[in-house]
């Protein structure tokens, strides 16, 4: 009786290492794929560039509204000190401007500007078009619906890192 528990068990193990197996192996294809496309993406001239960390906080911006500039060191997990640089950088270019905080006088509240949307927009545009003319030379009707299909589940994917 014990040797039918002990062969379940066994075939569980098994079954469990092969899944790790399996969701490590599409892990590291995935990191690799999608690594490459990052960069690749990153390396598509924009007019008006910024750098990373610029285009992080402006984002930031775009997408969650005026915050401190404390608050958003804490968001993107930066020290205040180089959030500062960054933030001085950008509104010297006029993309972000400071105001009194209204519930704290001392405390600024940064908000992007019309010109930082605007960048934002130009920079998502040009990388959506080199995007769009690599999928409409390089890949047949099929491949562009697994395409397509899969993009929810990266959504997902990324959620849940």
């Amino acid at each position: 009786m014990n040797m039918p528990a002990t062969a379940d068990t066994t075939a569980d193990t098994t079954a469990a290492d092969t899944i790790t197996a399996d969701t490590t192996t599409v892990a590291a294809a995935l990191r690799v794929s999608i690594g490459l496309l990052v960069r690749r993406l990153r390396q598509i001239p924009v007019e008006g560039e910024l750098t990373l960390s610029e285009t992080s906080a402006l984002a930031r911006l775009d997408r969650g509204g005026p915050t401190t500039p404390g608050a958003l060191a804490k968001q993107e997990q930066i020290s205040p000190q180089s959030m500062g640089a960054t933030l001085g950088a950008l509104e010297a270019r006029g993309l972000i401007e400071r105001a009194p905080d209204p519930a704290d006088g001392r405390r600024a509240v940064m908000s992007i500007t019309e010109a930082g949307r605007q960048l934002l927009r130009s920079r998502r545009t040009a990388k959506v078009q080199q995007l769009s003319r690599a999928l409409s030379t390089e890949f047949t009707p099929g491949e562009l619906d697994q395409l397509a299909a899969i993009t929810p589940l990266l959504e997902r994917l990324a959620q849940n890192i």
